[in-house]
């Protein structure tokens, strides 16, 4: 992933440092295991950890040579341990370390996403609880419908957090497996003690049927959660970007002093944050269909997931990373104009009270087909006209043959709409 949207702890997981650093635990805890075994020498284990090294600038030599990463890090690796390092890599594959290490990097990474939601979820608490109470129009296709409160948009998207949140244990539960079990899986050379020794120094668990890798439903399942989380990244950035449209800013992004939103018109004030947060959802969501096609492989294995996880891994998760982080600050700094909300609340002239009107014709006797015609005639000549509601349901004489002035008055309450709302924060929030 480009700098601009990478933030340096997630961004460390992936680097070759950490890559190799993990290659190397995990070829010492083996021999760790083998030795206990008596498979090796307990004295190579221990030169293992004491000599072991590897230069990354000269694996990279190597395997210009042999075309070959893990070839060309044993080798490395030899180099600095010396004459003991014969017994090491004994009765593994590739495989065994390469995809133990991905599970390694990809928990490492669940561990950091998971602070990320804690943040996120932190802060659109406070901002609901913070407006709970402040009144706003709720939009159906973009039009207006009912009232809500803008904490009740808040609580909605805590809620959804917290569920993607659950998501993302699971899928770390998922993920973090070990195959140290050799070629096509079947322990014929390593013992599988070797594999629950190394998952356990790891914090992994021990593959309970590999081929000759973890299997890549999990993989599909990770990163598919992945996705759902970045598309409710977007969802809520969507969300506060038609918010801030000039035409309705109910809520906007911080505008900094000194900002600047265009490079033609001085007085543009840009949704920039969202908007980029609507593209970084895109990039996390490209993962999931490579992914979940990663999961045929040929027989015990081929290498064709092998490329994409090298892209997909680090990419999804640096991005996701940034992109819950900026989402965190964007809603802690939001700008909200409760005053606007109100305005364009009235801009109907009443008309989100309707289906009162609605509902308070048939509890008057008034057949369900006939008190809809009734309401509507009114409503439409409020669209066209720009007229009062209340006013023009008063006028109306079959209206009030079934109801009073004091009736209709009656269902233009505000508080009628917003009486719930504590239960659905006792829902979402507790007591």
């Amino acid at each position: 992933m480009i700098p601009r949207y990478a933030r340096p702890e997630m961004t460390a997981i992936w680097e070759p440092e950490s890559k190799f650093r993990i290659w190397f635990e995990i070829e010492a805890h083996a021999c760790d295991a083998q030795a206990k075994l008596g498979v090796i020498p307990e004295t190579a284990a221990k030169a293992v950890w004491e000599r072991g090294q590897f230069d990354i600038d000269r694996i990279d030599e190597i395997e210009r040579e042999t075309k070959h990463d893990v070839i060309a890090f044993l080798t490395n690796l030899a180099e600095y341990v010396g004459d003991d390092a014969r017994f090491v890599h004994q009765g593994m594959t590739s495989s065994d370390v390469l995809d133990t290490c991905l599970s390694v990097q990809l928990t490492k990474a669940t561990d950091i996403l998971l602070e990320d939601m804690d943040r996120l979820l932190e802060t659109l608490k406070a901002k609901a609880i913070k407006h709970q109470d402040d009144v706003c129009v709720g939009r159906s296709h973009g039009i207006h419908a009912e009232p809500i409160t803008f904490g009740l948009k808040m609580a909605q998207a805590y809620a959804e957090f917290n569920r993607n949140r659950t998501r993302l244990l699971h899928a770390r539960e998922d993920i973090a497996t070990c195959a140290i079990s050799g070629a096509v899986g079947t322990f014929a050379n390593i013992d599988p003690f070797v594999e629950e020794h190394v998952a356990k120094a790891l914090g992994l668990t021990a593959e309970p049927a590999s081929t000759q890798v973890i299997p890549r439903d999990r993989h599909a399942m990770f990163f598919a959660t992945l996705g759902v989380i970045a598309s409710s990244v977007e969802r809520l950035a969507v969300e506060i970007r038609h918010l801030q449209r000039t035409e309705v800013l109910e809520a906007e992004e911080y505008f900094a002093p000194g900002q600047k939103g265009s490079s033609a018109m001085p007085h543009k004030r840009n949704p920039i944050l969202t908007e980029n947060l609507t593209g970084l959802a895109r990039l996390v969501r490209m993962a999931t269909i490579p992914a979940m096609e990663n999961v045929a492989l040929w027989h015990e294995r081929d290498i064709s997931h092998s490329s994409v996880e090298r892209g997909i891994g680090p990419d999804a998760t640096i991005t996701l990373d940034f992109a819950l982080a900026r989402l965190t600050s964007v809603i802690e700094k939001l700008v909200i104009y409760p005053e606007n909300m109100m305005a364009n609340m009235n801009k109907l002239g009443g008309l989100i009270h309707s289906q009162r009107v609605l509902l308070a014709l048939t509890q008057a006797g008034i057949s369900r087909e006939d008190a809809y015609r009734l309401v509507q005639r009114n409503a439409m000549r409020v669209w066209r006209e720009g007229a009062d509601f209340m006013e023009l349901l008063k006028g109306d004489e079959e209206v009030m043959a079934a109801l009073s002035a004091e009736d209709i008055e009656g269902v233009f309450d505000l508080e009628y709409h917003t009486k719930h709302v504590s239960t659905i924060f006792k829902r979402v929030f507790g007591d």
